[in-house]
């Protein structure tokens, strides 16, 4: 297999690491020089090899396969000379560290793109946007935020002081980013200005619309969140990433992921309408999807299944009937693909990510239990540890689990970044 990677490199040849501490926030992550470059173009040997890395390691998807991935784009990293070619090869390696779950490594990529002072407006937009969805994804809430703020900044310089023609695009990201940050701080309201005026914008598409839908969706504007929801699916299924600046993406925020999110965001808010059997059949698709990116025991499955429980949850709310045995056969299977710790471990510091979704999943499972007789004991158990673990701001445990016709509150999943919103 190293043979096509060989050659690739040869042709390559033809035509310094900074250490990264995960604690730390982003204080330096962009440069600002007169000589930015807003377009985006790349060398076709970069382009090459990155592509046969990304099939390569997601072939047997095996630490084995991905560690040949990651010397394969090394190679491809030390023979570039273009600024953007870099920066590419970075975000892939991120992409593909980000995927087997070491957030460290993939956030040392992202950061390194601060040294490449001539990449593309671009890349390092989309180094923003996947360093803080990594943020967000590993609760470094106040970092996420500082890596929005810092690229609404850029773009707002840029505009104002170098003249940012073709950058409205990159604008409605920066945006949609920072009102993403808002919304999983709980910040509904203040989400809003950032989202004014998205849908009519020609940036609307991808990860803009996901997060403005689900703003939508969060303020029960169920049809237009469809609709965005919609979007969002059609426009990532006609593009391929790294061929414009439009589409260039990385992480949790890429074109995968994207689609990936509007699919199971969409299935959730058929459940939210009743329209069950549309809802299954979405969540089971997006299902699927995840297991044809990821493999059958990635972590995104357990969230998956998660909201497959919910949707079963409340339907046999809303029909008045039980489906006890399905729901904790989901419930009991999401929790094995999340890695759930132990419930002697507390659960606020049981696990760094996805801690809202295994509380979800642990709530919802400890319900079905406690109406058991024989097992209510280890029901009241679990609904303790769940409680502990739930950190989000805008609603309780009790009230994401409420699934009546006359719930005030409404919350989607959002399987990109891991969280509830």
């Amino acid at each position: 297999m190293f043979r096509i990677g060989a050659k690739l490199y040869r042709a390559a040849r033809i035509g310094g690491s900074a250490v990264c501490d995960f604690r730390s926030p982003p204080t330096r992550f962009f440069s600002i020089n007169n000589n930015v470059n807003t377009g985006f173009k790349t060398n076709p040997v970069a382009l090459q090899m990155i592509n046969y890395a990304i099939s390569l390691a997601r072939a047997q998807k095996s630490d084995e396969s991905y560690a040949q991935a990651q010397l394969v784009l090394e190679q491809c990293h030390s023979t570039q000379s273009d600024e953007s070619a870099k920066g590419l090869v970075l975000l892939t390696m991120s992409t593909l560290f980000s995927e087997r779950g070491n957030f460290s490594e993939a956030i040392e990529k992202l950061q390194k793109i601060q040294d490449l002072g001539l990449s593309s407006l671009a890349v390092r937009v989309a180094a923003s946007e996947a360093l803080a969805g990594l943020y967000l994804e590993s609760y470094q809430d106040d970092f996420s935020s500082a890596t929005a703020d810092m690229c609404l900044q850029l773009l707002e310089t840029i505009r104002l002081e170098i003249g940012g023609g073709g950058s409205d695009i990159l604008e409605a990201r920066a945006k949609a980013l920072k009102g993403l940050v808002e919304l999983v701080h709980g910040n509904v309201e203040s989400a809003q200005s950032f989202f004014e005026g998205a849908q009519g914008d020609k940036g609307c598409f991808g990860n803009v619309a996901l997060s403005f839908g689900e703003f939508l969706h969060c303020k029960r504007n169920f049809q237009m969140a469809r609709e965005l929801y919609q979007r969002a699916m059609q426009d990532v299924s006609e593009r391929k990433d790294f061929t414009d600046s439009q589409s260039v993406s990385a992480c949790n925020m890429n074109l995968e992921e994207t689609l990936l999110g509007a699919t199971c965001a969409l299935g959730q808010l058929e459940a939210h309408l009743g329209n069950f059997d549309d809802a299954e059949e979405i969540l089971t698709a997006a299902l699927k999807k995840a297991e044809e990116c990821f493999g059958n025991y990635h972590p995104k499955l357990g969230i998956i299944l998660t909201c497959i429980a919910l949707m079963y949850r409340h339907k046999a709310a809303m029909e008045r009937s039980s489906s006890l045995l399905i729901q904790e056969g989901l419930y009991r299977r999401a929790i094995e693909v999340l890695k759930a710790p132990p419930l002697e471990v507390e659960g606020i510091g049981a696990t760094r990510s996805r801690r809202d979704i295994l509380a979800l999943a642990r709530g919802g499972y400890a319900e079905t239990l406690i109406v058991q007789e024989n097992r209510k004991t280890e029901g009241e158990k679990m609904k303790q540890w769940a409680e502990t673990a739930w950190t989000n701001r805008r609603l309780s445990l009790a009230e994401a689990l409420e699934s009546s016709e006359s719930s005030t509150k409404v919350f989607v999943i959002d399987t990109r970044i891991s969280r509830v919103l």
